[in-house]
């Protein structure tokens, strides 16, 4: 992990669903070059073109929403975060300046879904948060929660469960990590 630049970033989407989305990025260029023959010569709109055109929008969103990669950009120099919804290399995000780094806690959200859902947020600014990481699995949001806390040298809280929080032990969390990479 490069000590100046942490990036956070959601598991890569299943391979079926860039197939699907390939498929139907196809179709929706298959309509362009249809609607562009068939239309050559002609101005005027007509009903079929118009359905045409409208499909090839939903095409288009539908195959960009199976394509969307979320992640986090942290800049510890600077000191500050950039969220990016990217598309292939298109990245969409703005730099947000943080002032003061005060930890990163795991919150467990059942509200999210029937799933259990543990969300990994970075608060700031004194009451101010941001959610990096969300993972049906708490010892995944553990880890990642360990790795920006370590990164940013702040401490690591666990409020998955309501009006009881505790402030995890990371020097113990470090033997964990160390004793199972020996075995």
């Amino acid at each position: 992990m490069d000590k100046k630049h942490i990036i956070v970033s959601e598991s890569p989407r299943p391979f079926w669903k860039l197939i699907i989305a390939s498929l139907i990025f196809t179709a929706a260029i298959g309509i362009i070059i249809y609607l562009t023959i068939n239309n050559l010569w002609k101005v005027e709109l007509t009903k079929g073109n118009k359905s045409g055109i409208i499909n090839i929008f939903y095409l288009i969103g539908i195959g960009i929403l199976l394509c969307l990669h979320k992640k986090v950009h942290i800049d510890l120099e600077l000191s500050r975060f950039k969220p990016t919804i990217e598309v292939g290399s298109i990245k969409i995000g703005k730099w947000k300046k943080i002032n003061n780094y005060e930890y990163v806690s795991i919150f467990f959200d059942p509200s999210k879904s029937e799933a259990e859902i543990f969300e990994v947020n970075l608060w700031y600014d004194k009451n101010k948060h941001f959610e990096l990481y969300t993972r049906n699995n708490f010892e995944d949001a553990v880890s990642v929660g360990f790795d920006i806390s370590e990164a940013l040298n702040i401490d690591l809280l666990d409020a998955t469960i309501p009006n009881d929080f505790k402030w995890i032990d990371k020097e113990n969390l470090k033997q964990n990590k160390s004793e199972i990479k020996k075995d």
